[in-house]
């Protein structure tokens, strides 16, 4: 009789290897870190004796499951800034809060917070995208999971790396340290195509064949980024990244709701695991992932819980059951994903899909013990029908709760005995993270009451607090001043027409000042549109006005300007304004110089609404003497174009518009 560490029976085994064997009762043998044998009971306490032998209580015996993607230290972040758009929850939420409060213990907290829950929920085994990936992989060695993890890579600032070369550095420390190691498996996770370069996809990619280690990639996820991608380039997002070699890689691509057959096809010829997110995809609207298809063209598809910011919970029962629903509400077919598919696909399919299915995902002799036991005894499992064998699988997803996991093993090593965490103190996890929720709401409650604040949140504002003198005139007809341009007194330095569209935000509180949002089309000498830029405006209210004669001719603003780098949907539901003014206009720009003094000249004409045709001379200035000199130049220069004898208007556009 050959002797073991650990012998567990009087169990219902289900292997979930190749040919789905279930014992019953059937019985498990350990030896370290690695089964031993596994098989009917009796056989198998005839041929094995153990130190430790477990009477299961005819639980169900199973592998661990397998998280396919997350971001678990977003557990730290679970219920921030729900019922949003993707882009507005990531944009303006997610990564203002993680830029201000993401560190190494941060992290190791948040990580060990969702290891806690991953054990409670019957995960072995998750695939990590996040931030300080080597806290992730500390914390979570500490609590004895096993996890890939990748640390992420961008074309922005991120928490950890103040540069995309600061992040690849990042992932080539993070392997060189944990490659090899009996629980972490160290990756490489560029964010997604609209957050990278393809200077980046190429160095990651490269790097991920050196050293052959998984690259775990969100792709597809949003019909917005597969447009995007086609208008620019002209094609999809897997023939794009297979320029790079990324499918040359052992690829994780995450999500793939808006991927076509073609892609699917290429993913599964090239051994490609999709990390399938169902609860994340439906709360956030991103669609349907064509999973029945895959699963038809032999993927490798595993089911993922994603990031708590964006689910909200890392029940993986939960999951895999709403993965079934939804593959049969979508095929209409009430036979597609049946109950031992969705259950492969959170065990052993899963286990392709990371690329770790030599090592765990199923019950067979030489794969590492990343086991749990599973009560199907309480009240909502019961009665049991035993005339197919296979109804296990049923129960198991369509009545079990995470509740019903008693016991979870990973690596030969008990993580949780009849539902006592061994590896985590939970109150005192729970304790500390109320502590973090408390300075993040102080955080964003202080950020919420302005305007500003809000705005330098979503990144690249910056302060231009500048006096403008202005003087403005409404006119009847432009090309007169077209001819007064010609003036051996104007030396024009240059000419540009645009096509300008503003949106203006108003705000209850009327002292945060107004948020213009402008597109501007630059327009080319045959009327062709040579380029679009973006930007928004913070705008204060006027201050003071300097007077010429009895007529006041400036206006002074305080600025803040930033890219508009998103959609004016986007603002408008990040800002939340009380209100909005579209003004739309024409613009021949003309800068100058009269008396040796530069000058912006605008020959306006606004078309919405319409406000009729003006001729505007701005400049800025940064004293009030200056501003003095140039109210009288341009007093002058309103002379030189012949437009002297005119009222001026002293008040915006937007103010014009809204007295009408």
């Amino acid at each position: 009789m050959e002797h073991a560490d650990k012998i567990l029976n009087n169990a219902i085994v289900l292997t979930m290897d190749g040919d789905y064997h279930i014992y019953e009762p059937g019985a498990l043998v350990i030896r370290g870190q690695q089964i031993l044998a596994v098989g009917p009971e009796e056989e198998i306490l005839k041929e094995y004796s153990a130190d430790e032998v477990l009477d299961c209580g005819g639980k169900v015996l199973m592998p661990g499951f397998i998280n396919a993607h997350s971001h678990v230290p977003m557990t730290l972040l679970r219920g921030l800034a729900d019922d949003l758009r993707l882009d507005v929850w990531l944009m303006g939420y997610m990564m203002p809060v993680e830029r201000e409060f993401v560190s190494p213990d941060f992290v190791r907290l948040g990580t060990k917070l969702a290891c806690a829950e991953f054990i409670r929920s019957g995960i072995t085994c998750f695939n990590d995208m996040y931030y300080f990936e080597d806290s992730v992989a500390e914390a979570t060695n500490e609590a004895g999971l096993r996890a890939l993890v990748g640390q992420t890579v961008m074309k922005y600032p991120a928490p950890d790396a103040s540069s995309y070369e600061v992040a690849i550095a990042l992932c080539d420390d993070l392997i060189k340290k944990w490659k090899g190691h009996p629980l972490i498996i160290p990756a490489i996770a560029p964010h997604a195509v609209y957050t990278t370069t393809p200077e980046i996809l190429t160095e990651l990619c490269d790097m991920a064949r050196k050293y052959d280690v998984p690259l775990h990639f969100h792709v597809a996820e949003t019909l917005s980024e597969v447009e995007n991608l086609r208008n620019e380039q002209g094609m999809p997002v897997i023939p794009y990244v297979r320029k790079f070699g990324m499918l040359e890689t052992k690829l994780i691509a995450a999500h793939c709701v808006h991927v076509d057959e073609g892609e699917i096809r290429s993913m599964q010829h090239a051994g490609a695991g999709i990390a399938h997110n169902p609860s994340s995809n439906l709360k956030l609207a991103s669609g349907f992932a064509p999973v029945q298809r895959m699963l038809e063209l032999e993927a490798n598809v595993g089911i993922g819980t994603d990031g708590t910011g964006s689910n909200n919970d890392l029940d993986m029962i939960d999951e895999i059951r709403l993965a079934s629903f939804v593959a049969k509400a979508v095929s209409g077919d009430p036979t597609a994903m049946p109950a031992r598919q969705a259950l492969a696909m959170a065990t052993c399919i899963g286990a392709k899909a990371l690329h770790i299915d030599e090592i765990t995902g199923s019950l067979e002799k030489g794969k590492r013990a990343d086991l749990i036991l599973l009560d199907i005894t309480p009240l909502h499992n019961q009665p049991r029908f035993r005339r197919d064998p296979e109804n296990i699988y049923a129960q198991i997803i369509y009545a079990a709760k995470s509740t019903d996991i008693k016991d979870v093993m990973v690596d030969g090593r008990w993580l949780m005995r009849d539902q006592q965490l061994l590896t985590l103190d939970e109150a005192e996890l729970i304790r500390q993270a109320s502590l973090v929720a408390a300075e993040i709401d102080r955080f964003l409650k202080d950020r919420e009451e302005s305007v500003l604040s809000k705005l330098i949140a979503i990144g690249g504002a910056a302060e231009e607090e500048s006096f403008e003198v202005q003087a403005k005139v409404r006119v009847e007809d432009l090309e007169p001043i077209l001819a007064a341009l010609e003036s051996a007194d104007i030396q024009i330095v240059r000419t540009r027409t645009y096509h300008e569209y503003d949106t203006y935000f108003s705000f209850e509180d009327a002292s945060q000042g107004r948020l213009r949002y402008r597109e501007d089309e630059f327009i080319g000498k045959k009327g062709e549109i040579m380029n679009v830029r973006s930007r928004l405006t913070l705008i204060g209210e006027p201050e003071s006005a300097l007077r010429e004669g009895s007529e006041k001719i400036m206006l002074s603003r305080s600025r803040y300007l930033a890219p508009a780098v998103h959609s004016l949907r986007f603002y408008n539901e990040y800002f939340k304004p009380a209100g909005t003014v579209e003004i739309e206009k024409s613009r021949l720009r003309f800068l100058i110089k009269f008396q040796d003094t530069e000058f912006f000249i605008n020959l306006d004409k606004i078309t919405k609404p319409q406000l009729g045709k003006f001729v505007e001379i701005k400049s800025r200035t940064w004293s009030r003497q200056d501003a003095q000199n140039k109210t009288a130049l341009m007093r002058e220069l309103l002379q030189t174009l012949g437009l002297g004898h005119l009222p001026l208007v002293t008040k915006d556009y937007i103010h014009l518009v809204e007295e009408l």
